[in-house]
């Protein structure tokens, strides 16, 4: 190639490329490309204080999902959220970013920490994207885990398993039941099972859904025979997920566990949960 046609060339590939390099705002080198400034590892931090705050029952919580791109409706049901006064934390049930970007995670932390409860977050799908993964990994913590408030045991999983291709055991079921055994040994008679995908949708690997709730029977309040009531209803272990951005309340499994599943925060809906020693009660809210 002669120096002319060689200058040209290069002319081409600079002016394709200048656009990409200057323009295309989703573009990120790394999770840690621009550092990362405020808090971290907020999952450990906010159990301490969801620990500090609440010592016996009733405990209110509430719960948000899917707030990607929802910014402003985020923010107006924090407001409604914060002013009800009732509520001592906010589980928020993943996809807090559409790509899995640095910005979005820290956009969505720095709303929540604003709200002044604390609050806990599960990945999502979208969240999952990219290297969304290490990201919520550094700001929040682990993927799959779990804590006990006042006999109550949450318990926290990643179940977006088509965004492993089935590389990693999503859900963990090693995870849960090691866990589901210490949750009785720590003598909690109550369990919350939070998930953004629940069984049977096109993210959970389905070849194990009949296991994970073999397996989460074996929680607290989840099932066993002595947990039934005389109408064979379970009284007291409840699952809440998202993903599907729509409302809907399921019974999955041959034995009946309960799902809730909350719409985006776009459809400018949540729940509110109050766990007593006698059971529990679910409040749509619609803002």
């Amino acid at each position: 190639m002669t120096k002319l046609h060689l200058k040209y060339a290069l002319s081409a590939v600079a002016m394709f490329l200048a656009p990409m390099l200057t323009s295309c705002d989703n573009f990120e080198y790394h999770p840690y490309s621009a550092d990362i400034d405020g808090p971290v590892g907020l999952t450990d931090r906010n159990i301490t204080e969801i620990k500090h705050k609440i010592t016996s029952l009733p405990l209110t919580f509430a719960f948000i999902t899917d707030t990607q791109g929802s910014d402003a409706d985020l923010k107006d049901a924090l407001k409604v959220i914060k002013a009800r006064g009732d509520i001592d934390f906010i589980v928020h049930g993943g996809d807090q970013t559409d790509f899995g970007l640095t910005r979005e995670f820290l956009w969505c932390r720095d709303i929540m920490e604003k709200c002044g409860l604390p609050y806990i977050i599960v990945i999502g799908n979208h969240d999952c994207l990219g290297n969304g993964e290490e990201i919520y990994k550094y700001v929040y913590g682990v993927t799959n885990y779990s804590f006990d408030v006042a006999g109550v045991h949450f318990v926290c999983l990643n179940t977006n398993a088509l965004e492993y291709d089935y590389s990693e055991p999503v859900p963990d079921l090693g995870f849960i039941t090691a866990d589901a055994v210490a949750a009785k040994e720590a003598g909690a008679t109550q369990t919350v099972v939070v998930m953004h995908s629940h069984p049977y949708d096109e993210q959970f690997n389905n070849n194990v859904a009949e296991p994970f709730l073999y397996y989460l029977r074996s929680y607290p309040g989840m099932g066993d025979n002595d947990e039934r009531r005389e109408d064979g209803t379970f009284c007291r272990g409840f699952c809440v997920n998202g993903h599907n951005h729509s409302f809907d309340v399921s019974e999955i499994g041959s034995r009946g566990i309960l799902f809730y599943q909350c719409a985006n925060i776009a459809k400018r809906q949540f729940f509110v949960f109050t766990v007593t020693s006698e059971g529990y009660e679910m409040e749509k809210i619609d803002f």
